[in-house]
Parts: structure tokens; sequence; C-alpha cells
């Protein structure tokens, strides 16, 4: 029987305003941006040694710290935000490997624009 299989921890769509980018309007007001995450936890029992929050990975310090860390302070560039982002998320106790992409909504109004990046194992 199997005792065991890789995990990952994924948020989806989380949305929130953050100062990003170089243009004049883009610096006088927060825009939205949308983020998605996957946490690679690696190789983890099926079942937790038992049912007590404090032995995983709690996702809502997950999105805690996707919110602090988009929104500390005003970032020029999507890359230097991202990269950020994904360097924080890899310190997380048990976390192996992040997929991260974070997406502008209102740049254009024909399309969104976004960067993902991967680092870590996969």
């Amino acid at each position: 029987m199997t005792k065991a299989g890789t995990q990952t921890l994924t948020l989806t769509g989380l949305r929130f305003d953050a100062a990003l980018g170089i243009l004049e309007h883009e610096k006088e007001a927060p825009q939205p941006i949308r983020v998605d995450a996957e946490l690679n936890l690696g190789t983890q029992p099926l079942l937790p040694r038992d049912d007590d929050i404090s032995h995983v990975l709690d996702y809502r310090k997950v999105r805690r710290i996707i919110i602090d860390e988009c929104t500390a302070e005003h970032v020029n560039l999507l890359e230097s935000l991202i990269g950020k982002l994904a360097q924080r998320l890899m310190q997380l106790p048990g976390v192996v490997g992040v997929r991260v992409k974070i997406a502008k909504l209102e740049i254009f109004d024909d399309c969104e624009v976004a960067i993902r990046v991967e680092t870590g194992l996969w």
C-alpha cells in the first residue's frame, strides 16, 4: 500500500491591488493584480501524522505572505516583484519548488499581461 506521494499547495486567482509599474498613472495609485502560486512540498505522507494544522504548511500563511510581499512597497517592474515573491515563498519550511504567476489585469483593454516564474524542484 502506498503511504506517500508528491504534494503541491496551490492558490489560484488571488486578487488584490498593488503599487506596481513605471507609467505615471501606475505610480499614482495601486492597480489590480492576480497571483497564482504553486508550492512543491515534495514527498509527503498521504496522511499527516495527525490532524493538526501545525504539522502542515498553513495556506492562510502562504496567502498572507503573497499579499504582504506584493504590497510592501512600490515596485517598478513586474519582473522584480515576481522574483522577490518567488524567493520569499522558497524560504517557507518544506517548500522545494515554486511556480508563481502575476498578472496585471488592467494595463491593456484587450488583454492581461502576466509573468510566470518557476524555481526549485519540479
